[in-house]
């Protein structure tokens, strides 16, 4: 414990860097709830961290870049796994060229497409949670992740990340379109028909 250092403290979870076996690792905790009762709030983060580590281990099988997981404690809601040291996408994108932003934004569009083939929802996607390194877009914080394959849940999905790219990267905010693109070009399915979904979610927003 005395080795950790925190690198993020959120809402429902902290975030340590540390070493495991020699390696550099995140320690992802999941924090307890004092409103909670006690074996509802055990419960719950024993079902979210089990589920979070399938969709990670889920999302690498289907091609999609994530980190690698050396460990995983249900019971007192830890995962351990790789530290990445790259850059992440919100720290990056409004300083490279059009034609990089543009080849970027693909990749992220494409790798969205991967998972959504295989019924993963992410539940986060914003510039925060992706990582690049090596020439590939990593993701990170599948928290908030579930197993649906309904065209509306791919839609919110998308949507998240066309938010985080309007509030933090508005003066390109053209990079959804690229991502869009990187989308359509991977989607097994008609991926019209969750772009269609995006508008309907965006005019839901407007006339609440």
């Amino acid at each position: 414990m005395n080795n950790e250092k925190i690198i993020y403290q959120g809402a429902e979870a902290k975030i340590c860097k540390t070493k495991y076996m020699g390696f550099d690792v995140v320690k992802k905790r999941r924090i307890h709830k004092s409103y909670r009762i006690d074996e509802i709030d055990n419960r719950l983060i024993f079902y979210r961290t089990k589920e979070e580590s399938k969709l990670m281990t889920e999302a690498r099988k289907y091609g999609v870049s994530v980190p690698i997981i050396f460990d995983v404690d249900s019971e007192n809601g830890i995962i351990t796994m790789e530290y990445l040291k790259g850059n992440r996408i919100k720290d990056i994108l409004n300083d490279l060229t059009e034609k990089e932003r543009h080849r970027i934004c693909k990749m992220i569009g494409e790798s969205i497409a991967k998972f959504h083939n295989n019924k993963i929802i992410h539940g986060d996607i914003t510039t925060s949670n992706m990582i690049y390194q090596d020439d590939r877009i990593h993701f990170i914080d599948f928290g908030l992740g579930e197993k649906n394959g309904e065209i509306e849940a791919k839609g919110v999905d998308l949507h998240v990340l066309m938010e985080a790219i309007e509030s933090t990267h508005s003066k390109y905010s053209n990079c959804f379109d690229y991502v869009l693109e990187g989308y359509k070009n991977k989607l097994n399915d008609d991926a019209n028909l969750v772009i269609k979904k995006i508008a309907e979610i965006v005019k839901r927003g407007r006339y609440r």
